[in-house]
């Protein structure tokens, strides 16, 4: 969905995602079913979600009773996938509505999942986790509410900017910090801004699906070439 991704932005497009989720919509990833509230990131008519899931999926031993902070968690489908597979998860988010709506699909699959109000690492207690995974938000305007925080990074990368800047505490060597991202984001500018905080990236899938590539990256700490704990 490369074209709906890039018009967006377009002020028609988006009267009519306000208006499709106005009300509940359901979805589902396999055995992980969910609704999604209006206000939150839809996996609807992205791939993001199912590309983090699809990785996520096979990885029931590897998951099992690890920590796992999905940091932005939306509905919550990927920290009730990781629940299901055994994962001790945390799952945060600066929009209140989304927290709603990943402690009722945690309900909906019967899984435990613990839910905090946090812009970024800000409210998160300090200690660090094994698995970190984040599905951030990319277009570089200035979001006006919490709904575009989904979507919008701000003119000047301000979400990246902090996200590396207070990220290293959280997370050790042999943390698995995993991130989605498109082609249609400034991958130069991103990386670049992890550079200068001591972090790298390393591409651990590229997939191209309906003509849009997806790029699943292993961020680490000043080790880029160490193998993390999924075998890569």
């Amino acid at each position: 969905m490369k074209w709906f991704r890039k018009r967006f932005i377009s002020p028609v497009l988006q009267r009519f995602v306000r208006l499709y989720f106005k009300k509940e919509r359901k979805f589902r990833y396999k055995s992980i079913k969910a609704v999604v509230f209006s206000g939150v990131f839809f996996p609807h008519f992205t791939l993001s979600t199912r590309f983090v899931m699809s990785f996520l999926d096979p990885q029931k031993e590897v998951l099992q009773g690890m920590s796992f902070l999905e940091l932005g968690c939306g509905t919550g489908m990927i920290s009730c996938l990781a629940a299901q597979k055994g994962a001790k998860v945390l799952a945060t988010d600066i929009n209140p509505r989304a927290l709603e709506n990943t402690k009722r699909n945690a309900e909906l699959n019967k899984v435990e999942v613990e839910t905090l109000h946090s812009d970024l690492f800000d409210s998160i207690p300090s200690q660090t986790f094994d698995y970190v995974v984040i599905n951030p938000p990319y277009y570089p305007k200035n979001p006006v509410d919490d709904a575009e925080r989904a979507w919008f990074c701000g003119e000047n990368f301000e979400y990246f900017q902090k996200l590396f800047a207070t990220m290293a505490p959280f997370v050790r060597p042999d943390s698995f910090v995993l991130m989605v991202l498109s082609e249609d984001c400034d991958l130069e500018t991103i990386q670049s801004i992890a550079r200068q905080n001591g972090f790298e990236f390393s591409k651990l899938l590229e997939k191209k699906i309906r003509g849009e590539r997806n790029f699943l990256f292993q961020i680490s700490l000043e080790l880029p070439h160490s193998e993390s704990n999924l075998g890569f």
